[in-house]
């Protein structure tokens, strides 16, 4: 089980880097009622992850994976699929993120925030007058409408279900797939949740050096489970 989500981790921390999501939460962080609505964005978000790794599981739980030595020829028809998705995904993020990074690092207000990223939604701009509600529906929106995030999701329960666990273990390692995924974009929540507005000092060199750099490193990272979706796909169909 532990090398299973060894496994996953690279899944798991390319969905916690989503430049969308990330992006996101600061607008929410700095809004007028951080505490509450960064509290239920992370609820949101933590229902998409949730929702996501599970109704994959189920899915695919309708399919046979194992014919066999070797798994049915959709598990590498789709594990190719998704890493042509991811590589084209990889290529989109580090394009469209260096210049708004560089505009979201001089944000100083949520309005600036998306501002600097125009490819969030239009009703995202009126972040500063958000209700509890309208966070919640933001950060489950952001996985499960998230090609990227999502096909991660769906890749690792795609990977539990060809693992062959019994069904307890097979739930372990969803969870803690889940909350490696979940507890990063729960740290600034936290944050803010215990020290309020004097935490704005320490979320803006957060937000400065996640701005700086995320557009890079998950494109790379995006890029790498995107090869190793690929090499697995290709070693499956050498196989038949």
């Amino acid at each position: 089980m532990t090398d299973l989500v060894l496994s996953l981790l690279p899944l798991s921390l390319g969905i916690v880097m989503s430049p969308l999501a990330i992006m996101a939460l600061v607008a929410v962080l700095l809004s007028r009622r951080a505490r509450v609505n960064g509290l239920m964005f992370f609820v949101g978000w933590a229902l998409g992850v949730a929702l996501g790794l599970s109704a994959s599981f189920m899915v695919l739980g309708f399919f046979e994976v194992h014919e066999r030595q070797a798994p049915p020829l959709w598990v590498p028809i789709l594990r190719l699929l998704l890493g042509i998705l991811l590589v084209v995904g990889a290529i989109w993020i580090y394009r469209r993120g260096q210049a708004h990074a560089r505009a979201m690092a001089r944000a100083s207000s949520p309005g600036d925030v998306t501002a600097a990223a125009p490819q969030l939604p239009g009703w995202l701009k009126s972040v500063e007058t958000f209700t509890p509600g309208r966070s919640l529906a933001l950060g489950f929106g952001i996985f499960v409408l998230n090609p990227v995030d999502l096909s991660c999701a769906i890749l690792a329960a795609l990977d539990v279900r060809v693992a062959n666990l019994d069904a307890t273990t097979s739930l372990l390692v969803m969870v803690v797939f889940g909350l490696i995924a979940v507890l990063p974009i729960g740290i600034p929540v936290v944050l803010v949740l215990a020290k309020g507005e004097s935490a704005t000092p320490t979320l803006t060199r957060i937000r400065a050096w996640i701005a700086g750099h995320t557009s890079v490193l998950n494109a790379a990272l995006v890029l790498v489970i995107a090869v190793l979706q690929l090499q697995k796909a290709v070693s499956v169909f050498l196989a038949y």
